[in-house]
């Protein structure tokens, strides 16, 4: 176990980012065009492969400077550690399926039209896919939304190397990049960040605000709503929908203590590994504090309807890695609305005997087809809007 990161701040009054220096792998203007022409071959990368290039360059996945080698994806496979002893939830790969491409290339990454970066060859190697997805996802059966994604979706072979930047891909949420977001926190305060995937309803509102007032917040804290908007589920709304979802609602409830910004990720629903990549990463935007729910990024079989992993297992997992990280985690509240006193813990419903409203995802979806009122206990009028005119 290595010891616990430094505390102290950077010069913006904000958490350090792992390894101490937050990474920045974009090339300078003068000197991209002389890089992109240092490149002899290409690939097309995935949606998944832009997202991983962007937090890369951009330092989300500080400390790293490049796609993994096959020694340090093994070890992060193995025990969630690079092979320095970091701290790392799941391994950063680029895949391919070209025979041609050799260790010692430089190859330009190309996204939709865009030349993203060059990447430096420096390791390829044919994975163990089935070891990888047991030591990542708990689970080689394909069931699993990221077990199915490593064996269908990526390339035979895995490729590990530096990468410079030449451009971010072009995205409908503007993804403000680590410096950038650190430059508009709040100095000296804790920064609590709230991670979804999908468009915010009451239960969450309630649950983020009310993050702000956890025994081991500041007084002065901020929450930050950080959604994904890369690849997630096949049946989760559409990216360009959330985001509507997401901007409404921010200028609805505007409130000082709630900062709003973009992640350009790709999730992989893998329980307690997932929470920790998250942590990872939003430490390296700033914040301190982590907001972590019950089965925190958890999928079911479609076969069974059992979940993969248990209704506490990565917040457990989180918690256990957190004083490492340097960060806190606050347990999501179990919070459920009652017709006498409108959101409250589910404990203490129970123990007043109030009475309990319900409404599931599949009766929303329902009553949004079929254009019923929605009740504002459950969600809010100008989301309904939204997801309504999609």
């Amino acid at each position: 176990m290595v010891s616990s990161e430094s505390t102290s701040l950077d010069h913006l009054g904000v958490i350090n980012p792992c390894g101490g220096t937050l990474v920045d792998l974009m090339v300078q203007s003068d000197q991209k065009e002389k890089v992109k022409q240092a490149a002899t071959k290409s690939i097309e990368c995935s949606h998944r492969n832009a997202c991983d290039i962007e937090l890369l360059v951009i330092g989300g996945f500080s400390p790293e400077r490049g796609f993994m080698h096959q020694a340090d994806y093994n070890s992060v496979v193995e025990s969630h550690r690079t092979t320095s002893g970091h701290l790392f939830g799941l391994p950063i790969v680029m895949d391919t399926d070209r025979h041609d491409i050799e260790i010692g290339d430089k190859v330009l990454l190309k996204y939709q039209g865009q030349d993203l970066a060059v990447m430096q060859i420096e390791d390829k190697w044919v994975p163990d896919k089935a070891i990888e997805a047991k030591g990542c996802y708990g689970t080689t059966s394909l069931e699993h939304p990221a077990v199915r994604m490593i064996a269908c979706e990526r390339k035979h072979f895995y490729l590990g190397g530096k990468i410079e930047g030449l451009e971010l891909p072009k995205r409908v949420f503007p993804c403000k990049t680590p410096a950038e977001l650190r430059a508009q926190l709040p100095k000296g305060e804790d920064v609590v960040a709230f991670q979804c995937r999908n468009p915010i309803h009451r239960a969450h509102y309630e649950l983020f605000t009310r993050a702000l007032h956890a025994n081991n917040v500041s007084e002065q804290a901020v929450v930050l709503v950080h959604p994904t908007c890369g690849p997630t589920q096949q049946d989760d709304i559409p990216g360009e929908i959330r985001f509507q979802t997401y901007e409404r609602l921010a200028a609805e409830v505007d409130n000082p203590h709630i900062k709003w910004a973009y992640l350009p990720y790709s999730m992989h629903m893998a329980g307690p590994r997932e929470a920790l990549q998250h942590m990872i990463i939003r430490r390296n935007y700033g914040c301190t504090h982590f907001i972590i729910g019950r089965d925190m990024a958890g999928c079911k079989s479609s076969i069974s309807g059992n979940d993969f992993y248990s209704p506490y297992e990565a917040q457990d997992f989180a918690r256990e890695c957190a004083p490492e990280l340097t960060m806190e985690t606050v347990p999501s509240l179990n919070l459920v609305y009652t017709e006498e006193e409108g959101y409250v813990t589910a404990e203490h419903a129970e123990t007043r005997g109030l009475h309990i409203k319900r409404l599931s995802g599949t009766q929303f979806r329902k009553m949004l087809r079929s254009g019923e009122e929605i009740p504002e206990w459950f969600a809010f009028k100008s989301v309904v809007e939204v997801l309504r005119a999609a």
